[in-house]
């Protein structure tokens, strides 16, 4: 990899932040965009904008071609069995909304069980929530061991007659623990339980062959995959999908309507309602376009270089507790320093230009499985560098130094 060539890509990261360059580490909770992804956008608002899937001129059948395209490409990328499969949502968390939704309308009834896990996202706590306050379903988690990593000999045991879902995240946002998810949907599967996986925080990082994995849902936003903001991707197999109902009523998810009786659109577009933010579709697939350019292994390795150098170097710190100590870890450190508050250690990197976050991570479970309020994180991707890892290093030591 050409890391000169490739943050050559990234206008932003010469940025300067109180006169220092920026060191962005927050990754995790979205990724920088490439210029070729920007100028997609910008071309076709001025080239080629008019509605799919909806006129007969030129316009609007160049638009729908190239949507249709953008479809292809996400369903190559993740090796998805049939385009239709691929469903495009505003990101991961109307992803699990619409699968938490049509799923338990169709499929769950009062007392029925989905299991979750303990290091979730709110978006994947909150959704199925929602279902128990409708359908008096109820939610089992998984509990996570020391280290921060699933206990799948209790995941065994929350399997009921009465479970109808398992629905976990790939790579924990906050622990940075890669989940075994091959084992997981083998053991469900066995059950003969659908698997949903929360792909955020992997599907930059790591390559996913659907079909490979043999699960059954899968959501990822286009955001933290160095695409646009507001679109995402829903992968679900094809029997599962057409049992399931509309999540939303509008355009573009009809066969037919009358006063008397509608009918419903096929795969993809009867879960598709609306006017598709199709720009951003398009878009999303010239960063895909662009991660396949480089190569995902090659990121990976990359990636993996700069987390043992820098969880390395912060080890040499003293008082430093580092949450998520898997040996099975993708781009994410989480840590606290002595009593200093993580939102006091945020603050002052941000002075020093080094984009840290800071919280509970939208994991409040999490933490208080973990007895904290928060931790500090950083998070890398395809165009950090070692020299912002030292300097992220630096500042770190500087903040401890004027806590002592």
């Amino acid at each position: 990899m050409n890391i000169e060539k490739i943050r050559s890509n990234f206008p932003i990261l010469s940025t300067t932040v109180y006169g220092k360059p920026l060191v962005y580490l927050d990754n995790g909770a979205t990724t920088q965009k490439p210029k070729c992804v920007v100028e997609r956008l910008e071309d076709i608002y001025y080239t080629t904008n008019a509605n799919v899937h909806r006129g007969v001129h030129y316009l609007s059948q160049h638009a729908t071609d190239l949507a249709e395209e953008a479809r292809n490409t996400i369903q190559k990328f993740i090796n998805a069995k049939h385009n239709r499969e691929v469903i495009f949502t505003k990101g991961t968390t109307e992803s699990i909304n619409l699968v938490a939704h049509s799923f338990c309308q169709r499929f769950c009834k009062e007392g029925d069980e989905i299991i979750i896990s303990a290091m979730e996202h709110h978006a994947n706590i909150v959704s199925w929530q929602l279902q128990e306050e409708i359908r008096g379903i109820k939610l089992k988690v998984i509990p996570i061991n020391e280290k921060g990593e699933l206990r799948i000999d209790e995941m065994k045991k929350l399997i009921t007659s009465r479970t109808r879902l398992i629905s976990v995240m790939h790579v924990s946002n906050v622990l940075g623990t890669i989940n075994p998810i091959e084992e997981i949907i083998e053991i469900a599967h066995s059950h003969d339980i659908p698997v949903f996986i929360d792909a955020a925080q992997s599907i930059q990082h790591l390559p996913i062959d659907v079909q490979k994995l043999d699960c059954d849902f899968l959501a990822f936003s286009g955001h933290k995959i160095y695409g646009p903001n507001g679109v995402g991707v829903l992968y679900g197999k094809e029997h599962w999908l057409d049992e399931m109902p509309p999540y939303q009523g509008g355009g573009e998810m009809i066969k037919s309507v009358s006063f008397a009786k509608t009918t419903f659109n096929e795969l993809p577009f009867k879960f598709e309602a609306g006017t598709p933010d199709y720009p951003d579709v398009i878009a999303l697939a010239t960063a895909v376009d662009y991660l396949n350019s480089i190569g995902l292994p090659a990121i990976k390795r990359h990636e993996d270089a700069l987390l043992k150098y820098c969880t390395e170097e912060l080890l040499k710190i003293k008082n430093i507790r580092i949450f998520g100590t898997s040996g099975n870890k993708c781009s994410v450190i989480s840590f606290l320093i002595a009593d200093i508050h993580h939102y006091d250690m945020g603050m002052l990197l941000d002075k020093m230009g080094i984009a840290v976050r800071t919280g509970h991570h939208c994991a409040q479970p999490l933490m208080h499985e973990l007895g904290i309020e928060g931790t500090v994180r950083a998070s890398f991707a395809l165009y950090n560098t070692k020299e912002e890892i030292d300097l992220f290093i630096d500042g770190v030591k500087k903040v401890v130094s004027m806590f002592s």
